[in-house]
């Protein structure tokens, strides 16, 4: 790819770096209400999804130290990433409090949990900066509406406590995602047809975070499927307001995975043609 305008970036994490100052900065000691903790009596479901985003949140120096390695030689985005990895940090601090201050989990239980979690590594999916610009769109969109159907269910069950939680975290998730999604305009407008064609690679190969390091991850997410969060709802709630947000239609998407069919269709054949002819010829007897 094109390298990004570096002063539209530097810009964009300005403004995105002002607003988090200024209106959204929050503190995991000072501003929940703790205090709601003692004798709380949880959902099993609930608990285990809180600590479900615990664990995802766990691989924080994986997503921190590789996602810096790709965009280092950017200032806006070198500098976004480190303030997201500490807004992100504090997602995981607040639900673990939450699991240990309300007695579902012990801090020598969480110690092992987080141990065991961090023998596994994690590793970029794709390997280039625009690529993971729109990988880290879809993934803060689907966190966001993961917690907002959270929020509203914890309200439900009266547990003000962890709805406080999800409320603060949800927002984070909402002003990351919109980050993103600016950078992915700017992306746009240098380079239309590569910006869509790798929207649509990573959008036909997403999955979220940490899925496969996660243990028991599969339970977890039927757990999460069993609670509302459904591929319907992501096609409503995720990516049909991301394509809307940059005036990109699924028209576009389908040509764009019509160009890389044929173009892997083409490289196969080549392939086969060359190995083909790379075969020693037979001598006459």
């Amino acid at each position: 790819m094109t390298y990004l305008d570096e002063k539209q970036i530097y810009r964009k994490y300005m403004e995105f770096f002002e607003v988090a100052e200024r209106k959204r900065r929050w503190s995991v000691f000072d501003d929940l209400p703790w205090e709601l903790a003692e004798g709380l009596d949880p959902d099993p479901d609930a608990v285990l999804c809180a600590e479900t985003f615990c664990a995802v949140e766990s691989y924080m120096p994986d997503y921190v130290g590789e996602g810096l390695n790709l965009v280092r030689e950017s200032f806006g985005q070198a500098w976004w990433h480190v303030n997201w990895g500490y807004e992100e940090a504090k997602h995981a601090l607040a639900l673990r409090e939450y699991l240990v201050r309300t007695g579902q989990r012990t801090a020598d239980q969480m110690v092992d949990f987080e141990t065991g979690l961090l023998n596994r590594r994690w590793t970029l999916p794709f390997t280039t900066v625009r690529r993971m610009v729109c990988y880290g769109a879809l993934q803060e969109k689907t966190t966001w509406m993961i917690y907002r159907h959270r929020l509203a269910a914890a309200r439900a069950a009266g547990d003000a406590l962890l709805a406080s939680i999800y409320r603060y975290i949800s927002r984070d998730e909402a002003a990351h995602g919109g980050f993103y999604l600016d950078v992915i305009g700017t992306c746009l407008s240098e380079d239309r047809d590569g910006t869509v064609a790798d929207l649509q690679h990573v959008l036909t190969r997403f999955t979220m975070p940490a899925y496969d390091l996660v243990p028991d991850y599969e339970e977890r997410v039927r757990v999460m499927r069993a609670i509302g969060i459904t591929r319907k709802i992501f096609l409503r709630e995720v990516l049909l307001p991301i394509l809307g947000r940059l005036g990109v239609d699924r028209r576009e998407l389908a040509r764009a995975a019509a160009a890389e069919a044929a173009a892997a269709e083409a490289a196969a054949e080549a392939a086969a043609g060359a190995q083909g002819g790379q075969a020693t010829p037979r001598t006459r007897a």
